[in-house]
């Protein structure tokens, strides 16, 4: 009798074990809760690898081929990695680009937009979403119509305008608008605004006022200290934007000596087709594109690598992935 018990025991014990077991597999495959099993992350890690290869490739594929030199671009066996680094290529894109001199003025330009934008649009913000003032609904309707309008549709005014002015090829068309608000994207950023300042208490308001405050000094030791995320998000939006840009200073500094990195590639298109025209098509005529085009990202990428950690969490709390 003794024997029978201690076999069921033993069974019972090994059932309870191999349910256990079971259990662990069942939870490392398909976890606890649906987002915590393996298949989940390495569904999870397909996606992030494909759309990380989609960004990549195409410079990695500029970077490859702007470092081959004449051997390696002939031979067809020659894909990615090349036998021998060439420079020449990127000191050619350099000098034709006149890098230091364009890159000061897209430098200069970009943050001046950026600033302007960052500030006047922090303020238009603020008034669309803590104050009250006549027709509000009607001017939120007009700032929605200047970010669904796209700029070609009104650029011809603005071109007109700008020459009656005398300012054309010059920085004043791109830089005043910003100035102002306007701008490029200047309607997104005060809906940015908006939204981060919808969502703060208004006890702070209220006890400021309380205080003594006025509209001012509310909006700029209150409320603008808070605003940290998103004038991140507004700076670094505004500086990468006007950064590429390449529609308005090919418009407003059409023909002009001094121009910034984003036309860069436009000119040297051109010196490329003249060549092509005199003298021939040139086997470096396609890495010297894509070594101007990497000169020319590779200031947004440094900057979005040492600022992406703040530029995430700036996005996460103004509200922009609600």
């Amino acid at each position: 009798m003794a024997k029978p018990l201690a076999e069921i025991r033993r069974m019972n014990f090994d059932r309870v074990h191999l349910r256990a077991w079971l259990t662990r597999i069942r939870y490392f495959i398909f976890g606890k809760e649906a987002d915590k099993g393996i298949i989940f992350r390495l569904f999870i890690y397909l996606i992030l690898i494909d759309v990380a290869y989609i960004y990549l490739n195409p410079i990695l594929y500029m970077i490859s081929n702007m470092i081959k030199s004449a051997d390696d671009l002939l031979d067809p066996s020659v894909n990615w990695v090349p036998r021998s680094i060439y420079t020449g290529v990127l000191q050619d894109a350099w000098q034709k680009l006149k890098y230091p001199t364009s890159f000061s003025i897209s430098l200069l330009l970009s943050l001046a937009v950026a600033l302007f934008q960052t500030v006047s649009c922090a303020v238009a913000g603020y008034a669309f979403a803590r104050l009250e003032f006549p027709f509000k609904k009607f001017w939120m309707f007009c700032l929605l119509l200047t970010f669904v309008v796209p700029t070609q549709v009104v650029i011809l005014p603005d071109l007109i305008f700008a020459s009656a002015l005398g300012v054309m090829k010059t920085y004043i068309p791109i830089v005043v608008p910003a100035l102002f608000g306007h701008g490029l994207k200047g309607a997104l950023f005060v809906i940015i605004y908006r939204q981060f300042f919808s969502t703060q208490p208004k006890e702070l308001e209220e006890a400021a006022k309380m205080d003594g405050a006025n509209v001012f000094k509310v909006f700029f030791r209150v409320m603008l200290p808070l605003a940290k995320p998103a004038i991140l998000v507004v700076f670094l939006f505004a500086f990468v934007w006007t950064w590429n840009d390449y529609y308005l200073p090919s418009m407003f500094l059409n023909g002009s000596k001094s121009v910034p990195l984003s036309m860069g590639i436009s000119q040297i298109q051109a010196q490329l087709n003249q060549q092509a025209a005199d003298y021939g098509p040139s086997i470096f005529d396609e890495p010297i594109k894509m070594a101007t085009s990497f000169l020319i990202i590779l200031p947004p990428l440094l900057l979005y690598t040492f600022a992406q950690r703040w530029f995430i969490e700036g996005v996460e709390r103004t509200g922009l992935v609600e």
